[in-house]
């Protein structure tokens, strides 16, 4: 994790390394995306390790001004919040997500005082459960609350990709499987042994994690990778495409499969139940 990252530079090859075609599939429905705001570090990893082997994708705020920017950027299907935060009170940050968003919200709280809970369901919560907690009851309670239909109808148990994100004061890793994504520094992982992209196809890779197992257009990809598209940018985002699948594959630990479905665009593919025989190669 702490290797030295090489000089990044785009290069133009015509090299041809085929990226596997797929008809249209329907993925599986991605598990949700849970911010977590707790200030003990100890319970933090543990529901964040928990919660994320359950392949749900789990972003944590220590603090009330971190859950404030964390729910702005990746507006969760669930938050989980604690009452004594350093910077905030747990009721008021409560209160103000609810105003914000109809994602379910589950106080977790070593608080003993009756009226925490009344006043926690008063301000928009949706469960409340106090520490020390059986973690086999939160998810039981994480999964209830996802099933439930929102303020605005739907459900928030949408979802697909076995994909943890953690956030932390200087970090964002984005995981996929044996895949990780350092945001913070541009560093691209493989099983643990550093893949060097260029620019560009760093650029690429995001723009397909952030969005597993969904085809994104070929001009929409252009568009978030350069700005624009037009006939020479999609010759170049095939040529570039294929060179990043080739790093990626190099090495004996496979990454999640990035296909490409025909006459529609890109497809970062992560699903328990492929058969691997159908996207490797």
């Amino acid at each position: 994790m702490g290797s030295q990252v090489a000089t990044m530079h785009d290069t133009d090859d015509s090299e041809h390394v085929p990226i596997q075609q797929v008809p249209v599939r329907e993925t599986s429905k991605r598990r949700a995306t849970i911010l977590l705001i707790e200030d003990d570090a100890a319970i933090a990893r543990m529901l964040r390790d928990r919660l994320g082997a359950r392949s749900y994708m789990v972003w944590h705020a220590a603090t009330g001004a971190e859950a404030e920017a964390l729910s702005e950027e990746v507006r969760p299907d669930l938050v989980i919040v604690d009452l004594g935060l350093p910077d905030a009170n747990g009721l008021i940050l409560c209160a103000d997500l609810r105003k914000r968003w109809t994602a379910p919200i589950v106080v977790c709280t070593a608080s003993n005082r009756p009226e925490d809970a009344v006043l926690a369901f008063k301000l928009g919560a949706d469960d409340f459960v106090r520490k020390p907690f059986s973690t086999d009851e939160l998810e039981a309670r994480i999964e209830a609350a996802l099933r439930r239909p929102t303020l605005d109808g739907r459900s928030s148990a949408e979802a697909e990709a076995p994909v943890t994100q953690v956030s932390g004061a200087d970090e964002i890793v984005q995981v996929i499987g044996p895949l990780e994504i350092d945001r913070a520094r541009c560093r691209v992982l493989v099983g643990g042994t550093q893949t060097h992209l260029t620019p560009t196809e760093y650029r690429l890779l995001c723009v397909l994690a952030d969005h597993p197992n969904h085809v994104i257009p070929s001009n929409d990809v252009a568009r978030l990778v350069w700005g624009s598209h037009d006939v020479g940018i999609g010759r170049s985002l095939q040529v570039h495409m294929r060179r990043m699948r080739a790093k990626l594959t190099a090495g004996p630990i496979q990454p999640p499969p990035i296909v490409a479905v025909r006459g529609f665009g890109y497809q970062l593919l992560w699903d328990s139940d492929l058969d691997a025989a159908a996207v490797g190669g």
